[in-house]
């Protein structure tokens, strides 16, 4: 199959009739009906009742409208993206980002990927694990950076990135930010700030359960830039991921005795072709050396 009888194809389907369809391409009203017969002789029966003034398709026809059309609207794709690459003009990187993952873990590779494609253009989504989920899925995302979300959809690939620790995170002032390890006893009566909005946090409200901690007393937030303004003003404290950029007027101090810890993780859509920019994006990545986030 040639992707000019493709095209001859699609044309004679919205004009209906042979030869307008031959001038609308350029060819010949022979050529076009050549190639036409050609194809119609790989797909083993005919795509047209050749019927005056116009041609109908028949059942074949409409059966192979929508995946010829596919077939040519994916070529010609194809082709505008080796165009642009060849002449450093890229789209643009679609990802998205869970709140708990800081922005200042990838300026470092946006960077590269300027370098790399001219006219970078990046479109950057937040939101819960299921909001990742959903812009994956809807195709608004081509790439996902977060934690554990659900793996219930079967094309969700992922590969991961870094498993770091929980720290409790206080503000300098505050008695627990000159220990240089914290017993989980010393948790009892603290003021939490919950980050209701983190993949994890299910597993801490259950893990301060198991060790007598009050987890009801205390305030939701819904953004890490809140987190840390509140703390700054000694509302409370919180566990945050050890990669969580913070002022100095913070403290990140790590506990004893309670296994609180998340795995970051890119997702992609298995089966679904990357943009050169997202390619390049995945393999940065997957290489990137995240040890100085690990326990």
């Amino acid at each position: 199959m040639e992707m000019h009888q493709v095209r001859y194809f699609l044309a004679a389907v919205s004009e209906l009739n042979f030869t307008k369809a031959a001038e609308k391409c350029n060819v010949s009203q022979p050529s076009l009906t050549r190639a036409i017969k050609q194809l119609e002789g790989e797909l083993g029966g005919d795509l047209f009742r050749r019927e005056r003034p116009q041609a109908q398709l028949t059942e074949l026809g409409q059966r192979m409208l929508p995946l010829l059309k596919q077939c040519y609207e994916s070529a010609l794709g194809a082709r505008s993206l080796a165009s642009a690459i060849k002449g450093g003009e890229v789209g643009s990187l679609r990802l998205a980002l869970s709140r708990t993952v800081g922005l200042d873990l990838l300026t470092g590779y946006f960077s590269e990927l300027a370098r790399l494609f001219v006219g970078l253009e990046m479109k950057l989504a937040r939101g819960t694990a299921a909001d990742v989920m959903e812009l994956l899925k809807k195709g608004d995302a081509e790439l996902a950076i977060a934690g554990t979300i659900d793996e219930s959809w079967e094309r969700l690939d992922k590969w991961p990135l870094f498993t770091e620790r929980f720290q409790l995170l206080v503000n300098r002032k505050h008695p627990l930010a000159e220990r240089s390890q914290i017993n989980i006893g010393d948790l009892k009566g603290q003021q939490f700030l919950w980050r209701s909005y983190c993949e994890d946090a299910a597993q801490t409200s259950a893990l301060l359960r198991g060790h007598s901690i009050e987890v009801e007393r205390g305030h939701d937030v819904t953004t890490d830039e809140d987190l840390r303004i509140l703390i700054e003003a000694d509302f409370g404290v919180a566990f945050a991921p050890r990669s969580m950029q913070t002022p100095a007027a913070l403290a990140k101090v790590p506990v004893s005795a309670i296994e609180l810890s998340r795995t970051v993780y890119v997702y992609g859509v298995a089966g679904r072709q990357r943009t050169a920019v997202a390619a390049a994006m995945l393999k940065m990545l997957r290489a990137a050396d995240w040890s100085r986030y690990c326990s």
